[in-house]
């Protein structure tokens, strides 16, 4: 036993000093970092599509007409949920092509309903429709800031584990390159629909 805990007491801190210098902590808080950064970008886009429903309500007493831009946001927004994903499915890259084509669809439906609202004076006068064109507004911004981070961190990640000579630690416990999902597509993913408007023009001052 005391040799033992005396080996122990010998090979732990030699083996942090290793584990520091080859880049092995580095590695890993990075890997935690695009994590969480994931995550947060997540509870953005879950925050949109739990939304949307109340968006979709609010104006069909209003837009009678527009039938098919209401359905059209509805079906985005059912196949956004219908797609799982998590901080775990980064390296599936199938399931989350599917997710950011699903989160670009919902984007561009949201953004032809809301076009569409300006043609409805009462519509933009309702209070609940304002509160959540309000609400929408500060998810989209908060969405963008997060994918942002999850880009930058993604980055940083690729860049430790292609460098040298980190690459060897990378390959030795299994941390492999990160797509950097959407890059290509940046604009198209994480456009903000245009969801500030005119008011609407006060009543005309009676004789």
């Amino acid at each position: 036993m005391m040799l033992k805990r005396a080996f122990l007491i010998l090979v732990l801190p030699l083996l942090s000093v290793f584990l520091t210098g080859c880049g092995y902590n580095e590695i890993q808080r990075l890997d935690e970092q695009v994590k969480t950064t994931w995550s947060q970008t997540l509870n953005q886009y879950e925050r949109r599509a739990d939304l949307v429903p109340q968006l979709v309500s609010a104006v069909d007493a209003y837009m009678v007409n527009e039938r098919a831009i209401l359905t059209q946001v509805a079906e985005a927004r059912s196949k956004v949920g219908s797609i799982q994903v998590s901080v775990n499915d980064l390296d599936n890259p199938e399931l989350m092509a599917r997710f950011a084509q699903a989160q670009g669809q919902l984007s561009s439906a949201l953004s032809r309903l809301i076009a569409v609202s300006e043609n409805y004076p009462q519509l933009k006068s309702d209070g609940l429709f304002r509160d959540l064109m309000t609400q929408l507004e500060g998810t989209e911004n908060r969405i963008a800031t997060e994918r942002g981070r999850y880009v930058q961190a993604v980055q940083e990640y690729n860049l430790i584990v292609r460098q040298f000579p980190t690459l060897i630690t990378a390959k030795i416990f299994g941390y492999r390159t990160i797509e950097n999902y959407g890059v290509s597509k940046q604009d198209e993913i994480t456009k903000r629909p245009e969801v500030k408007f005119t008011a609407p023009a006060p009543a005309p001052a009676k004789p």
